[in-house]
């Protein structure tokens, strides 16, 4: 049993259901389908996360090197901490998203 999205009111209903226990709507369609489309947006998510996360780390770098020498001072900890956000951020992030698509299959 999965938890889908009901197309009609966006709350998260098993795959399983004849119709939503929120809104009412008749799920007695295809819902091999529904679970196909949440699976879609949620791997359509983690990449967004993945590319936020990259782009943290890359604003670590410009920040770090702007002006062409090493950053110092108050600058140097925004830097180094966007470096650790994105870095660290990105790597969970592709960790979801190789078990996201263990789980799928």
């Amino acid at each position: 049993m999965a938890l889908i999205e009901c197309p009609s009111c966006k709350k998260r209903i098993s795959n399983k259901a004849k119709e939503c226990s929120a809104c009412g709507a008749n799920l007695s369609g295809n819902t091999e389908s529904l679970s196909l489309i949440s699976n879609i947006k949620r791997s359509n998510q983690l990449m967004n996360q993945s590319l936020l996360c990259m782009s943290l780390f890359i604003a670590g770098v410009v920040v770090w090197f702007w002006g062409g020498e090493p950053a110092q001072g108050v600058r140097s900890y925004i830097a180094g901490g966007l470096f650790v956000l994105g870095f660290v951020g990105y790597l969970i992030t592709r960790v979801r998203i190789v078990l996201h698509k263990r789980k799928r299959v």
